[in-house]
């Protein structure tokens, strides 16, 4: 999943860095020395505030409009931000999520003789699917 962001840029006064603002994301604010490392953190702070609601089971925030979105100091500009959730996800989501579920007793009796951790085969089989997905999407 692909998500874009306005984010507000503010520059230092005393050296080349800047200050990012996500809008749309309460608290959202990260900082680096240059243009490219505020870009880079930016999306990094925007990206685990959003894996942080999903993972939480809360909807990811809409954005707003980039023409909608102002800087409150002079030297400020509006860029957008490309967030990589599936990538992101991948490399830094770890919350785990209790499941219950129902299998016909042949097929728990045929596992359990297998010594099959039955949270492992889940997760592998979803995985192939997610991976499945991704390469025809």
């Amino acid at each position: 999943m692909k998500l874009t962001y306005p984010a507000i840029f503010y520059p230092w006064d005393d050296s080349l860095g800047y200050t990012v603002e996500v809008p749309d994301l309460p608290g959202c604010v990260s900082e680096g020395a240059t243009l490219a490392e505020a870009i880079f953190m930016g999306t990094d702070a925007a990206s685990g505030w959003v894996l942080t609601e999903l993972e939480d089971g809360k909807p990811v925030p809409a954005a707003s409009d980039i023409k909608d979105i102002h800087p409150d100091e002079a030297g400020g500009f509006v860029s957008m931000l490309v967030l990589d959730m599936d990538a992101y996800a991948e490399k830094y989501g770890s919350k785990a999520v209790r499941k219950n579920l129902t299998i016909p007793a042949w097929l728990n009796t045929f596992a359990e003789s297998r010594h099959l951790n039955f949270s492992q085969v889940l997760q592998n089989s979803l995985l192939e699917i997610y991976e499945h997905d991704k390469v025809e999407a």
